[in-house]
């Protein structure tokens, strides 16, 4: 039965492991004035122990993952470090003459509730990140003794209601053969370590806990977020059989990574990759990736108390070009508002803030803001092959604006006689209906245009993509996304500009053959969909890509094209890869 979400492909079968997270009471009343120095104490002492067990967790995961996966144990560490962070904590047992579990708790709640407003699940996440490093905070301030996983004596499945990334880092790798969580998501660094230690898990999975007991023999599906509870022979046999080919098609998939993303008859189309971290630079290349179609520039922005200044966005943008060895990198510049609140912005609330005051609305207001972003991606321009993405665009007028905010950026930096790439290539997120409509418009402002599904179909449906009474009428294969794609595409062709992809129907291998068909010059997917596309794109001619893309394009329904698009897959014997 599909029980969560699908985070990490594969399949494993093993005994349940239930781990039991103990119950934690806070007192919420406040203390006397002199017991304020005991708080203090025990906070230093919980700050103090959470260091210590954080740095065994990194140097545990760099022996045992590897460099890039102990970055996120960093990222854990630089939480517990920020100076905000712990004297907003301090300040509540001061003044607010709360306890330190009290005073740990509700300034982890305020963080993660910031976080899980935004739409992006990306970020959205990393609420996941700021409630682990909260949660051994309170253990420590509570004395609680912190599980272990990193030994277990049998093949398990294990089973919990929060697998926290720091947990997931140093679990048994010889026994643990995949992971239930009833909270987390794809894109938490909990399913990303998952998917690169290559155990299969299902996250999201509510109430999971109350389906098996421990010891109990169970089976999991990462691809599709199914669980089978006391398999009976024939099953287990299945299952093992399926496990056997599955070995078999990674290693397949293992062998493309550095074969050119080329269909059998010579046509090329890059593939790129998604990332919100200069960290994530080099899991992408080792994904095989082209280069970078969406770098998130938001990220640096978010939990922290105020906007990072140019010479650290500086250094940011000059790792993700050094670590890209000379592949493309689209850096989008910010983009926020919306569902990415960031308290320092101070933005009014709106009645509809999709529709409101955000990413290039906010730049070209706030031009000072936006400048420094600018001159900071300018000067790392000399590391690499850097281009310009302005998100949110709705008309011609707004490309103009910017342009000429980015103009000022670079009389700037001549003026200061840094260097730069003065023919810095420039381009449009097309996600508003209107710059899909007039896309002919546009081709004598830009270089380049990039289609980011995910905001362009709840557009262009008028579809709250976070509501879930109507998520069935939210898919990016409708026909009348598909004739926004093909309008953008043709006005691109006709004047000799590129369109890429980047939202996240680019990533579907269901949708490979049809992309790529319709003309598509890119691809940005994250890393991990990178082979799996790459894989359907090399086995097929770019003339039978065409004639699925036409044939789809005439269908009425999202329903019909995704039938069609399984069906083709399925005759050209490439179906199982919509099973990892």
């Amino acid at each position: 039965m599909r029980i969560g979400v699908a985070c990490s492909p594969g399949l494993a079968i093993a005994k349940a492991y239930i781990l039991e997270e103990p119950e934690i009471n806070i007192d919420c009343r406040c203390i006397p004035e002199n017991e304020k120095e005991e708080e203090l104490r025990k906070l230093e002492h919980a700050f103090e122990q959470s260091r210590e067990q954080l740095e065994a967790v990194y140097e545990k995961t760099l022996l045992s993952v590897g460099e890039k996966d102990a970055e996120i144990i960093q990222a854990h560490q630089m939480i517990l470090e920020d100076p905000v962070f712990y004297d907003e904590i301090k300040d509540a047992v001061t003044h607010e003459l709360l306890r330190a579990e009290h005073a740990i708790s509700k300034k982890v709640e305020e963080q993660v509730a910031m976080f899980e407003l935004i739409d992006d699940p990306y970020i959205r996440e990393r609420a996941a990140d700021v409630r682990d490093v909260g949660s051994r905070l309170l253990k420590n301030a509570l004395g609680i003794e912190i599980r272990d996983i990193s030994s277990m004596k049998e093949n398990v499945i294990v089973i919990g209601h929060d697998i926290t990334p720091s947990l997931m880092a140093t679990l048994d790798r010889n026994h643990v053969k995949g992971i239930i969580a009833e909270v987390g998501g794809a894109t938490a660094h909990t399913a990303i370590l998952a998917r690169n230690m290559e155990i299969p898990a299902i996250l999201g999975a509510s109430g999971a806990l109350g389906l098996t007991c421990e010891g109990q023999m169970i089976a999991i599906d990462g691809s599709k977020g199914e669980v089978t509870i006391n398999p009976n022979e024939e099953e287990i046999k299945d299952i093992e059989k399926r496990i056997e080919h599955a070995a078999v098609v990674k290693n397949e998939l293992r062998q493309i990574k550095d074969k050119e993303s080329k269909t059998l008859d010579g046509h090329a189309i890059e593939l790129v990759a998604n990332i919100g971290l200069p960290m994530d630079a080099e899991k992408a290349v080792e994904y095989g990736a082209e280069g970078v179609g969406l770098f998130r520039t938001e990220f640096l922005y978010m939990d922290r108390s105020s906007q990072p200044d140019e010479e650290e966005q500086f250094e940011a943008y000059k790792k993700v070009l050094i670590d890209m060895c000379g592949r493309p990198v689209i850096i989008r510049t910010l983009d926020v508002g919306g569902d990415k609140e960031i308290p320092y912005f101070k933005l009014e609330k709106e009645e509809n803030p999709f529709l409101g005051y955000r990413a290039i609305r906010i730049c070209l207001e706030d031009r000072e803001l936006f400048k420094t972003q600018l001159r900071a991606v300018l000067r790392a321009s000399i590391y690499g092959k850097a281009l310009i993405m302005f998100p949110m665009i709705s008309g011609v007028d707004e490309v103009v604006a910017a342009k000429a905010v980015l103009e000022e950026a670079k009389e700037e930096l001549r003026t200061k006689g840094q260097d730069f790439d003065d023919q810095i290539k420039v381009g449009i997120m097309v996600e508003i209906p209107s710059a899909a409509i007039a896309a002919d418009l546009f081709t004598g402002e830009i270089d380049f245009f990039s289609i980011g599904t995910n905001d362009l179909t709840q557009y262009a449906l008028a579809v709250d993509r976070g509501n879930t009474k109507i998520t069935h009428i939210y898919n990016s294969f409708h026909p009348a996304l598909l004739r926004l794609y093909k309008n953008v595409i043709n006005a691109s062709k006709k004047d000799g500009k590129f369109t890429g992809m980047c939202g996240e129907l680019a990533g579907n291998p269901l949708a490979s053959l049809l992309l790529l068909g319709m003309g598509f010059d890119e691809l940005s997917m994250s890393p991990g969909s990178i082979l799996k596309v790459k894989k359907i794109i090399t086995s097929v001619s770019m003339e039978q890509a065409q004639k699925v893309a036409e044939h789809a394009m005439g269908l009425h329904s999202a329903a019909e094209i995704e039938a069609y698009l399984k069906d083709e897959l399925k005759g050209l014997g490439l179906d199982y890869i919509l099973e990892l």
